[in-house]
């Protein structure tokens, strides 16, 4: 994601913040990346630049106008008119990251290399959860190639717990 991206999404969040209106915001943003993704040809379109720039925003408008708030309107307008509709996923992500931080909230990605249990979940959640103050969501997923144990990536650290990463590190100590 470029720092541009970071920066656009960064506005609409203040800007919604400011206007006490984030809730509202979060769940446009939300419900347009969805019908991004399951529309490709129409962001296709909205990002071509073989259709007028004009076209493309009073598309935006036709599809928008009476269906989000005007600031959501604008927002979409303006990333068609400087050739960053494509991206509006990441700016939905960033997006999603504020409002999480704002409401004390992370998304710990696990890769676990079995399925985690339930009461597995639970454990570690509470135990993030204790370990940062705030509320932890999960996002597992598997990945046989760490051979055992976990990786938790969350707010911006690693907690490296792998069979694999066990092994390097004693490879690294015995090749000396």
């Amino acid at each position: 994601m470029t720092q541009t991206i970071k920066e656009y999404a960064q506005a609409l969040f203040a800007l919604a913040c400011e206007e006490g209106i984030k809730k509202e915001i979060f769940k446009t943003v939300n419900e347009t990346d969805k019908l991004f993704s399951d529309n490709p040809d129409y962001i296709q379109l909205l990002s071509s630049p073989a259709v007028p720039v004009e076209e493309r925003i009073s598309l935006i408008d036709k599809a928008f106008e009476n269906n989000v708030h005007q600031y959501m309107l604008s927002f979409l307008k303006l990333l068609c008119e400087k050739g960053h509709i494509g991206s509006f996923k990441e700016c939905a992500e960033e997006f999603n990251k504020l409002v999480d931080f704002s409401n004390r909230v992370l998304t710990a990605k696990v890769t676990s290399a079995v399925p985690l249990s339930e009461k597995e979940e639970k454990a570690l959640i509470e135990k993030l959860e204790k370990m940062t103050g705030n509320t932890v969501l999960l996002d597992v997923e598997v990945n046989d190639s760490i051979l055992g144990g976990m990786i938790v990536e969350i707010d911006g650290k690693v907690i490296d717990g792998s069979l694999q990463n066990r092994l390097n590190l004693v490879k690294d100590v015995i090749g000396r």
